[in-house]
């Protein structure tokens, strides 16, 4: 894919804390909100995951925070899939403004955990393509 799967998020006023600008956490849920969405927009449904025994694991998460956000702005969330040849894979995600401004970036490990044995999963990337109506929504 030449540009990564985007969602847009408007900033609710709700999420913001004392100072005015975006919940450190929130980012966290924006985030999710795009993995969840890619999945979606792919075939995949978490009801269609746990049918097939398997459910996504975060094994590691980093937030750059480089601008604030505040109420009403509008962000697009990205979400790009890396892939090795292990058990984990890399997700990249931007937070943009609409006017281009990159507020924050967020990676992250994961990995596909079996259900039953509690294990991940030896070839993600395989069930992955398996799985999607659409598998170049995760560079496969």
């Amino acid at each position: 894919m030449s540009e990564p799967f985007s969602v847009r998020v408007t900033v609710r006023g709700y999420e913001t804390d004392t100072q005015g600008h975006l919940n450190q956490s929130v980012y966290l849920n924006y985030a999710e909100h795009a993995r969840w969405s890619l999945l979606q927009a792919a075939g995949i449904t978490q009801a269609g995951l746990i049918a097939t025994g398997v459910g996504p694991v975060a094994l590691e998460t980093t937030i750059r925070y480089l601008r604030e956000l505040l109420a009403g702005d509008e962000v697009d969330v990205t979400c790009a899939f890396e892939w090795g040849g292990g058990r984990t894979f890399r997700i990249r995600q931007e937070i943009r403004k609409t006017d281009g401004t990159l507020a924050a970036q967020v990676t992250g490990v994961g990995g596909l955990l079996d259900l039953k044995e509690r294990r991940l999963v030896a070839d993600p990337a395989e069930r992955f393509k398996q799985l999607a109506a659409d598998p170049a929504l995760f560079n496969l």
